[in-house]
């Protein structure tokens, strides 16, 4: 064979080679179209500090909107105790840790006992019965009439 001729040959193979190899292992246009858009991020990424340093930043002149409001700083719980018939037992939530204001008025006399933390206040007509204390036990607890052992609501303290 002649060596001219296997010289012009191997190059060609070589080339040919390189060519397959080149069109094998070069990213897809869809993959091209995924890097231009990725490199579009990022010029637009790296532009947004320097606005962002010109100009205050929006969460220091006013709340998030998504801010709960504060709960109030103790919660008033009112019972009405009718005289004529049996009252409604309600449920009345509460976390632990909060400032609690029990009101009761009644139309009979009695004691309000809130079991569980041993609190009695004495009511009468026109008399309301106020317990004030700090829920700081958790459970479920009956309030009632105690001399008529009657129940007239729960409280539960939720951790």
């Amino acid at each position: 064979m002649n060596p001219q001729f296997r010289k012009v040959a191997l190059i060609a193979a070589g080339l040919g080679l390189l060519l397959s190899l080149f069109l094998a292992l070069r990213p897809d246009d869809d993959e091209t179209a995924g890097t231009t858009t990725a490199v579009t991020t990022t010029a637009v990424t790296s532009t947004a500090p320097a606005t962002t340093e010109t100009e205050p930043p929006a969460t220091t002149t006013e709340p998030p909107a998504t801010t709960a409001p504060k709960p109030p700083e103790v919660v008033t719980i009112r019972i009405t105790v009718p005289g004529d018939t049996v009252p409604e037992v309600r449920r009345f939530s509460v976390t632990q840790g909060r400032k609690v204001k029990l009101v009761v008025t009644s139309a009979l006399a009695d004691h309000v006992h809130l079991h569980g933390y041993d609190l009695m206040v004495d009511v009468a007509p026109g008399s309301p019965g106020t317990i004030n204390f700090t829920a700081t036990a958790p459970g479920l607890f009956e309030i009632e009439l105690e001399d008529r052992g009657l129940p007239i609501g729960e409280l539960e303290v939720r951790p």
